[in-house]
């Protein structure tokens, strides 16, 4: 059987780099998918991809319009699960990002700090906020959060970044408390330099990111190592495992 046969799962940031390769393997596992994407047309190919994968799993794939951002956006995207699927199980905040605008806390922009606050960490407290009581209609099921090695290591250079992706790891261990009664568990990924097309543009003139992907004692990351632990942590097998912040960064936080 699937491993992931009769959940359905919301993704936001699912039209890309890691969030499609989680879409893909969620629904290739036998998941009701939702790739909730701001960009439409990747949000669009990506839900095409998933089917696609899905073939004769059970799985299934909804490209819903969102702007994580936004609390109306969120929650209209969170209804057309419900409207859809019926159900809510599987919640993967993904959304996020760096931009070359960050910097040490006395030179970074402001404007770059709300940018990532508002993204990452507010979109990961919304899409949570309003995305638990249908978990908790639905019987529980798993949170996946999206922290980052720079929450476990220094990472000078990156001050907004490091500040929002260490939020979510404290935010993370905070919700396991409060819904495990809700047969709810809440882990995150924190992901070391990992090679999607936005990292790759960023790594060609940021030489604080090229120097921690020489730390990888194992090559560098691709969305599918990522994917990969998604899936274990929104099936059954990750029953009893909650609250931790998991490396996947090819050894680099021991280094």
């Amino acid at each position: 059987m699937p491993r992931l046969a009769g959940k359905v799962a919301f993704i936001s940031g699912g039209g890309g780099g890691i969030g499609r390769a989680s879409a893909e393997r969620f629904a290739e596992e036998g998941a009701k998918v939702v790739i909730a994407e701001i960009d439409k047309a990747s949000g669009e190919t990506a839900a095409k991809a998933a089917r696609a994968r899905a073939k004769n799993s059970g799985g299934d794939a909804l490209f819903v319009h969102t702007d994580v951002r936004e609390r109306a956006s969120v929650d209209a995207a969170l209804k057309a699960t419900m409207d859809r699927f019926g159900s809510l199980t599987i919640l993967h905040n993904n959304a996020g990002g760096s931009t070359p605008q960050d910097g040490p806390v006395t030179e970074a922009p402001e404007d770059e700090f709300w940018r990532v606050m508002r993204l990452d960490l507010y979109g990961t407290f919304i899409c949570s906020k309003l995305g638990i009581p249908l978990m908790i209609k639905s019987g529980g099921g798993s949170i996946i959060n999206m922290s980052s090695i720079v929450a476990l290591r220094a990472l000078p250079g990156r001050d907004c970044y490091t500040a929002a992706k260490g939020a979510i790891a404290a935010m993370t261990r905070s919700m396991a408390v409060e819904y495990a009664p809700h047969k709810i568990r809440v882990n995150a990924i924190a992901p070391g330099v990992v090679l999607t097309e936005r990292v790759k543009n960023l790594m060609r003139d940021a030489k604080d990111i090229e120097k921690l992907a020489q730390t990888h004692l194992l090559g560098l990351g691709q969305p599918e190592h990522m994917a990969e632990m998604a899936v274990h942590l929104a099936s059954d097998e990750s029953i009893i495992t909650t609250g931790q912040v998991i490396s996947v960064d090819s050894g680099a936080s021991i280094r």
